[in-house]
């Protein structure tokens, strides 16, 4: 990558509200990824004060995980910014969105209780939650993605109620090898449209999985210098090394 002076404005979807499990952490490293290559970083928080303005200027977009009430306040209000959300990701602003948040930009989520929440329908997808006599989906996760050419396995800890079912246009994120991932029983993990990755995988998912953190980033800079990039390397031994850790005790 050239000397040029580059920069990524990252909006991050209601911050105060879904950020139940940790998911601070993805912020962190994409921020932290950039720095060290020099690249300038704003953390813009998307809520009810956001205009459509503020949001047309990110770059790559995050969102995390929330409660079941969090998500129905959250959903009232993201029904208003959702052509400038779909417009973002129409023209290939990547994202990652974890746990409650794809479960908001699918067609629908229905929760334990109380009446079914109209998502975005970016993602062609439903989540129902089974009940609460039924096992929530818990524990470590080895799955196997394969994004921008390149195949690789991904960890990660999940922790959900909601079923999710990928529709007949929807691309699964990756394939599970260990854990339950959208269901617990097609093997799928997540979904992806365009730019756009929808997931499970808390840990937070980016620190564990460095090679995703730089997917997005490299996406983001293409689409908003209009040319290819390619990031310095980083020194990831150690995330490696704890990565390959996980994936044989798995």
């Amino acid at each position: 990558m050239s000397k040029q002076n580059y920069s990524l404005t990252i909006g991050w979807l209601y911050p105060e509200l879904m950020s139940t499990y940790g998911d601070r952490g993805n912020i962190i490293v994409l921020q932290k990824r950039c720095a060290w290559r020099n690249i300038q970083t704003e953390i813009v928080a998307i809520d009810q004060n956001t205009t459509d303005k503020q949001l047309k200027t990110v770059d790559l977009l995050f969102g995390g995980g929330s409660q079941d009430r969090e998500q129905e306040i959250v959903m009232r209000n993201l029904h208003k910014k959702k052509k400038v959300i779909k417009e973002l990701i129409e023209r290939d602003v990547p994202a990652l969105f974890v746990c409650g948040a794809p479960q908001l930009l699918g067609i629908s989520y229905e929760p334990a209780e109380g009446k079914r929440i109209d998502g975005l329908g970016i993602f062609d997808m439903v989540t129902k939650h089974p009940g609460n006599d039924k096992p929530r989906l818990i524990g470590n996760v080895v799955a196997e993605t394969t994004i921008s050419a390149i195949t690789a396995q991904l960890v990660g800890f999940e922790n959900h109620g909601g079923r999710t079912y990928l529709g007949r246009t929807a691309h699964p994120f990756a394939k599970i090898i260990t854990g339950h991932g959208n269901n617990g029983e097609d093997g799928t993990e997540g979904v992806m449209y365009k730019n756009a990755i929808g997931c499970y995988l808390h840990g937070p998912l980016l620190p564990k999985n460095p090679q995703i953190a730089d997917y997005l980033i490299t996406r983001a800079m293409e689409v908003k210098y209009k040319k290819q990039i390619t990031l310095e390397p980083l020194d990831d031994a150690v995330e490696t090394k704890a990565q390959e850790t996980i994936i044989s005790r798995l």
